[in-house]
């Protein structure tokens, strides 16, 4: 089924302990008016934030949720946010290596014997730490033709409901020539997080998803956030999801339901802004991970990160956070490096481009 974009809704604002008394003015206007400004600008249905910053909430909606009916986005929406994942995945890791259970330093083949065959070609040896911080050198898995094909075109729709198994997608990731030496430089491979989770299932004995549930979605009251495994639809209240299927259709579609086992670990979760905000503020005030540990996801002498990255804007502020791409669906979730202020953004769509502009105008004001 196709739709258009329709005309944006008006947008609303909420706030919790926010300083702000002139209605939609303050110190988020900037931000409210970049989001309506992005809409606009990238032909968008809409878009939402939820912002935390020293103990204040504020969260606003631009735009719509439904084209057809023209039913406004709120910001208590859930929806999926893609490779945001990685960070909880990669937290999960690092806790297990603060219990003393794993190493970063450890190698694949000592959890997964025979999952990553040496290739002869290229220095052997891929750690955890490598996959967490994408210098592992393996193809992606979803660079594969077929997974294009299936994934990145209309064949997508037809496919949608289908389930796929970790073990097979990074079958066919190392079916492919490794594409660099361990460690040589970083380069992103979603096959990277579907081995951590495969790790994790071998070090507990239970799923990554069970781990991450137990470890951090209770522990921290994320009451909105779920790991559907192959569980096609999205709790409500929710937005429709429109995709351009990343290129492969000029024709945005509607593709709320699908099963996200194509993404396992690198990106299957469904969450809300606030929930998220809260992550990554409980993870940066050092509630989930040790200091060690801490320091070693987020390092301070330019190193990649462990499951989230770093962008310095144009005022000189300096984030870290993670981006999800994922069918109908574009989060940003950006935090400063002592969790006092968040900002997590998402669109129900899959073409946004401006995610940037977003955090320049809420951190750069």
């Amino acid at each position: 089924m196709t739709a258009g974009t329709a005309a944006p809704a008006a947008a609303a604002d909420t706030r919790s302990g926010d300083d702000d008394s002139r209605g939609h003015g303050g110190r988020h206007a900037a931000t409210r008016t970049a989001m309506a400004d992005m809409i606009r600008a990238e032909d968008l249905p809409g878009t939402i934030a939820g912002v935390r910053e020293d103990g204040d909430t504020w969260s606003a909606a631009v735009g719509v949720a439904d084209t057809a009916t023209g039913r406004p986005r709120s910001p208590r929406e859930r929806f999926r946010i893609g490779s945001v994942t990685k960070t909880f995945t990669a937290t999960v890791v690092l806790q297990l290596q603060a219990e003393g259970r794993l190493g970063l330093d450890d190698t694949v083949e000592r959890w997964l014997p025979g999952t990553v065959p040496d290739d002869g070609i290229h220095r052997p040896g891929i750690t955890i730490r490598q996959l967490l911080n994408h210098t592992s050198g393996l193809y992606s898995y979803d660079d594969d033709p077929q997974m294009i094909r299936l994934l990145a075109s209309p064949d997508f729709m037809a496919h949608r409901y289908d389930t796929y198994r970790p073990e097979d997608l990074v079958r066919l990731a190392v079916s492919h020539p490794r594409l660099f030496d361990p460690g040589e430089k970083p380069q992103y491979s979603n096959t990277d997080y579907l081995l951590a989770g495969m790790v994790i299932a071998k070090v507990t004995g239970r799923p990554y998803g069970e781990e991450i549930e137990q470890r951090i979605i209770r522990p921290l009251g994320l009451s909105a956030t779920t790991l559907p495994g192959t569980a096609a639809g999205l709790p409500r209240p929710h937005a429709l999801g429109y995709s351009k299927l990343f290129g492969g259709s000029k024709t945005p579609l509607e593709t709320t339901e699908l099963n996200p086992s194509w993404a396992g670990a690198a990106g299957e979760m469904i969450s809300t802004t606030a929930d998220v905000g809260r992550f990554y503020s409980a993870l940066m005030r050092g509630k989930l991970l040790p200091q060690a540990e801490l320091d070693e996801m987020v390092p301070a002498d330019g190193a990649p990160g462990l499951g989230i990255g770093s962008v310095t804007l144009a005022c000189g502020v300096t984030l870290w956070g993670h981006t999800g791409g994922i069918h109908g669906s574009s989060t940003v979730a950006v935090t400063t490096r002592d969790g006092r202020h968040t900002a997590v953004f998402n669109t129900n769509a899959d073409w946004a481009d401006g995610e940037r502009r977003l955090a320049e105008a809420e951190f750069c004001r």
